[in-house]
């Protein structure tokens, strides 16, 4: 049983896909466009193999610094450095309730201001207490540190 060369350079345009999906350069993406395209060409005309190479590498390429622009914008966003933080930053200081029990070193989560968060404390807190969230966690800042509100405490 012979493999044709359609099939190769299909396979070979997964395991591109599969190199973009563990790095963050979206790079490889474009590679294994270029390999499936190559693959569609070989299975309608009969190329040789450099042929088949050349196509490979001018169409990836070509992909590449035509797209690879508009697509970083298109699926990252344009948000400009520290935008993101303004509403988590927003949540410092306000009231929430446990949704699942915090024992450190372990996180645990809260609900405030309409949507869950993970969160840590210094102490064990369990489900359905009231929380305040005191500030983020440095170096991981979708976790915010909490602190028990006393049900006599009027904070």
């Amino acid at each position: 049983m012979t493999i044709s060369a359609a099939l190769i350079w299909f396979l070979a345009g997964v395991l591109f896909l599969m190199g973009e999906l563990t790095t963050t350069a979206f790079v490889l993406i474009f590679f294994a466009a270029g390999c499936w395209l190559t693959a569609l060409v070989v299975r309608v005309a009969d190329i040789p193999f450099a042929g088949q190479i050349a196509l490979f590498i001018i169409s990836s390429l070509v992909l590449l610094f035509t797209l690879r622009k508009y697509s970083l914008r298109t699926f990252r966003g344009d948000a400009k450095e520290g935008e993101d933080d303004t509403f988590a930053t927003a949540l410092i200081g306000k009231r929430g309730v446990v949704t699942k029990r915090i024992a450190p070193p372990k996180s645990g989560e809260v609900s405030a201001a309409g949507s869950f968060w993970r969160a840590t404390a210094e102490e064990v807190i369990e489900a359905g207490q009231p929380v305040k969230v005191d500030h983020q966690v440095p170096g991981d800042l979708l976790v915010f540190m909490v602190k028990p509100i006393k049900e006599s405490s009027h904070e």
